[in-house]
């Protein structure tokens, strides 16, 4: 009864004026309650017009200023050995399509705003090409990610099938971002498993009901986001971050060039068991989780690097806390700005508390979208650097469960580097039972490959003097 009245009250809110809301959300502040609180109300239908939710805004955007950018393309492929039935294949394809309103969702400009169609059915094609013996996969399914799509016009999902032998196929889904995040692609393919499964062994399958659908959610967001809470999670980052927005200026091979090129190559390495083991215990003892302890050696050596001490990071997060949210195919995931300050007399020890709270605090206010944060700092702009930060760090932790098996089909991801790079310079980090795997990713129009390795050693040296001891100061923690 009481999520009920929840879900009534929070569905009211959405419904009211924008002066009635902003008393709304008043009367629960004086409470101590927030409406984060809440569950997110389906009301889609009581409106004639979708509005997009602003990171979508922004991506509407980027795609005007280039349509053909494949950096906001979001691609999975499934290699897929065995006796494949197409005819199913395309079935539960459509499945997904009817369930997910997402993928059938177009966009159009209406005046100053942009809208969301959702289309009651989307006209959906399962090419079928057969490679050459001996033609590089590889490039076959760069290129096919790379068609660019029309957001006004067709579907925003593509899924094409390559034929390498009779029981040998790969399936290559591309979605643009407008529409999905990397959350969505194991969502998908997840259900899309589960329903080829189920015609497998003829069998009807039923995937759990979804609470919502994204529409849903960008309502809400900016309802919540117009009636006062944009301004509250504003004030906190305007705070955090000043008034000066600091370009890093980080050692390169070659001068940075008017017009960012995109143009990245990925360096990998592992960290073995027993230093990941050590970094693991190192945080229990310091009280900071693991995503901390690297954030901080990271940016430990962007301080390094650089000699400036205002270091500021992008760090992706998943914006999915709401359990009504964790099983959509859309765009939740948003972007912070973790910053650290460096002095000469502050300890490593010093430093990680400060990254700590710093963490913490953006985890309290991760609802407020990048654009909005870009839109009031008013960073300056230029076409040869992303605003706010330039550098981003990313932690993942051991992904939940592999891919699951069909009887006669063997499954498996197809992974390729990625050649598209936003930022000078990206971290990656994933955890595991082995240890932890590392890929470093930078543009080549800034760095050689020989620079990147180098960085990549006095990384790993960094780590290896932490787990020694965290009470040196920073300026001694490098030879």
């Amino acid at each position: 009864m009481l999520a009920d009245k929840n879900m009534d009250l929070v569905r009211r809110f959405v419904q009211l004026p924008q002066q009635q809301r902003e008393l709304f959300l008043k009367r629960l502040d004086d409470k101590g309650i927030s409406l984060a609180q809440f569950p997110i109300p389906a009301v889609r239908a009581a409106f004639e017009q979708l509005p997009v939710s602003y990171a979508q805004q922004r991506q509407w955007g980027l795609w005007h200023l280039n349509p053909a950018n494949p950096a906001h393309h979001i691609p999975v492929a499934l290699r897929l050995k065995g006796e494949l039935d197409i005819a199913v294949l395309r079935s539960c394809f459509e499945h997904l399509i009817e369930r997910h309103e997402t993928l059938r969702t177009t966009f159009r400009q209406e005046g100053d705003q942009v809208m969301q169609v959702i289309h009651p059915d989307i006209e959906f094609e399962l090419p079928c090409e057969e490679l050459e013996a001996g033609q590089d996969i590889r490039a076959r399914l760069e290129a096919e990610v790379a068609v660019p799509f029309n957001l006004e016009h067709g579907s925003l999902l593509r899924v094409k099938l390559l034929r390498l032998g009779p029981d040998d196929h790969v399936v290559v889904v591309t979605m643009h971002h407008i529409i999905a995040d990397c959350w969505s692609a194991p969502v998908m393919v997840n259900e899309l498993i589960q329903l080829y499964l189920g015609h497998s062994k003829q069998r009807s399958i039923d995937l759990p009901d979804l609470p919502i659908q994204y529409a849903d959610y960008a309502i809400w967001q900016r309802k919540w986001m117009e009636a006062g809470e944009r301004e509250r999670q504003l004030a906190y980052w305007k705070e955090q971050l000043g008034d000066e927005q600091p370009v890093l200026e980080l050692p390169t091979d070659r001068p940075r060039p008017a017009v960012q090129s995109l143009v990245g190559a990925n360096l990998s390495m592992e960290l073995d068991s027993g230093l990941s083991q050590s970094l693991k215990r190192l945080a229990q003892e310091q009280g900071v989780t693991l995503f901390m302890l690297l954030l901080a050696s990271f940016q430990t050596l962007l301080h390094r690097y650089s000699g400036q001490n205002d270091i500021r990071v992008g760090v992706p997060i998943a914006n999915r806390n709401r359990v009504e949210t964790q099983g959509l195919i859309g765009f939740f995931v948003n972007t912070q700005v973790l910053r650290a300050e460096f002095d000469l007399q502050m300890t490593f020890g010093e430093l990680l508390q400060q990254v700590k709270q710093a963490a913490l605090g953006a985890q309290a206010h991760q609802e407020l979208p990048f654009e909005q944060l870009v839109e009031v700092l008013q960073p300056e702009r230029s076409l040869s650097h992303s605003p706010l930060f330039q550098v981003m760090f990313n932690h993942q932790s051991q992904a939940r469960g592999g891919l699951q098996q069909v009887p006669g089909l063997q499954v498996e991801g197809v992974v390729w580097s990625n050649t598209t790079m936003q930022f000078d310079l990206m971290l990656e980090t994933y955890e595991h039972e082995r240890g932890l795997s590392v890929v470093l990713s930078y543009a080549v129009e800034l760095f050689d490959e020989v620079t990147i390795e180098q960085l990549a050693s006095r990384w790993r040296t960094l780590l290896q003097r932490l787990v020694e001891t965290v009470e040196l100061r920073v300026a001694e923690l490098f030879p």
